[in-house]
């Protein structure tokens, strides 16, 4: 009995209808061809976050209200010192950087003092913190080019910082942050995990996540918004075991390994204030 032309693929169609001492139409080929499904477009721009906007303003404005004047934790006195601690920082606690830094910056807080101070003195101080030698060499070596290319100050622009050595994106955008009041996004461990955790700003490189989040956050909450991620990621959604029952945005969240859906109280966290830090004299 004969059958009725199903309604298939060009490809099925061609199979169905082709005799088998016969060659293939060139024309039902070139049809199958075009109807041949296509691949996604490269060019496709990929999803910044998973919150709607008024989503990403309540996040933002219960992290204002726990926190009001988040602050870095990492000890220093003046931009200098700061350039100093957040290049020792890496793969390294800051506490652990603190300990070490607190009698540095009592006899080196100007890269005059710290090419007196020397390479070798230098390790006797950071000699605690991990890839010490090398980040040694990288704080004197930094330290010698604010005096010969900046007049032994710390310029203000990202591109002139990542010029010196051991200093990258983010360390430059630490110190625009704290140092100069220039709102940045600073993205280190605990950030990329909050990004990619919760959906924020996923991202496969911490540039990606940068990227997103300065897009995706009000404006008016971006000054401080690094740092409350940070203290967020540090405090609270912690890697190994996040405290979901502690957490102000449960309700909000869209990790799926959450533990938790009830936000906690809205109350300020002592967290993240501001370090008391003694002024060296000249």
């Amino acid at each position: 009995m004969k059958t009725s032309r199903p309604e298939s693929s060009p490809e099925t169609y061609e199979k169905s209808n082709a005799r088998s001492d016969a060659p293939a139409d060139k024309t039902v080929k070139a049809k199958a061809k075009t109807g041949a499904k296509k691949p996604a477009s490269r060019g496709r721009k990929r999803k910044l976050t998973a919150y709607s906007p008024e989503e990403i303003r309540e996040i933002f404005r219960r992290f204002s209200i726990i926190r009001p004047e988040p602050k870095g934790e990492l000890e220093h006195v003046n931009p200098f010192t700061l350039v100093v601690a957040v290049a020792l920082s890496a793969q390294a606690t800051d506490a652990g950087v603190n300990k070490a830094t607190r009698a540095l910056f009592a006899v080196a807080d100007t890269p005059e003092k710290m090419v007196a101070l020397g390479e070798e003195r230098l390790i006797s101080y950071i000699k605690t913190i991990g890839l010490f030698r090398n980040k040694a060499k990288n704080v004197i070596a930094l330290s010698e080019k604010l005096i010969r290319d900046f007049g032994g100050e710390v310029p203000r622009t990202r591109e002139e910082l990542v010029t010196l050595p051991g200093v990258g994106r983010k360390t430059a955008n630490v110190v625009m942050s704290m140092a100069f009041g220039i709102p940045t996004m600073a993205v280190d461990t605990h950030v990329f995990r909050i990004g990619n955790r919760l959906k924020l700003a996923p991202g496969k490189t911490p540039d990606e996540v940068e990227a997103a989040l300065m897009a995706i956050i009000p404006e008016e909450y971006l000054f401080h918004a690094h740092h409350w991620l940070i203290l967020h990621g540090r405090y609270c959604c912690k890697a190994r075991r996040p405290e979901c029952e502690t957490c102000v945005i449960a309700d909000l969240c869209r990790f799926e390994g959450k533990t938790n859906a009830i936000p906690a109280p809205l109350v300020e966290s002592a967290e993240g204030l501001p370090q008391t830090v003694t002024e060296h004299a000249e």
